[in-house]
């Protein structure tokens, strides 16, 4: 009785290696990343609907305001429900920027704190200039921190 030994060699092992596992769990991490960031990039380009929506309100009680006194001249933050603070209900605080003339500059100010969560980890300035004489509007979009361009929109 004799047996034919066993072809150490030729048995196939079935598995993955260390190497190959580790490989894998690196392109998964790299492509989860990716998709992180994107995905954050793309919920705060949706939360810019709320500022369009508030800066839109804004700008009809601007409107308003000139076609009652034919000037913009004394219009303030509370004639067009602009506030300074971020409040819980909101993403953003809306208000004029600097005094107008013949031009209006309203602004979201995103918030970093004290707004609706989750708050923005990098603070940006969403704004229309609008003149109510002419009907003409400039939407632009900069960065608190460096004043570069946000979300496809130009500097002002």
């Amino acid at each position: 009785m004799f047996t034919k030994p066993k072809n150490i060699v030729s048995e196939k092992k079935h598995g993955f290696t260390l190497i190959e596992l580790i490989v894998v769990i690196i392109i998964v991490g790299i492509l989860a990343a990716v998709g992180i960031s994107q995905y954050s990039l793309t919920v705060e380009k949706s939360r810019l609907a709320e500022a369009k929506t508030r800066i839109g309100t804004m700008r009809q009680l601007a409107y308003e305001y000139y076609l009652n006194n034919g000037t913009l001249t004394g219009l303030t933050d509370s004639d067009i429900g602009g506030s300074w603070t971020c409040t819980t209900n909101g993403f953003y605080a809306c208000r004029m920027g600097s005094p107008p003339s013949t031009t209006v500059d309203l602004i979201a100010d995103r918030c970093t704190s004290s707004g609706k969560t989750p708050n923005a980890t990098r603070r940006y300035l969403f704004r229309l200039q609008f003149t109510p004489s002419t009907g003409e509007s400039r939407w632009a979009c900069s960065y608190a921190d460096d004043n570069s361009a946000c979300f496809g929109y130009p500097a002002p």
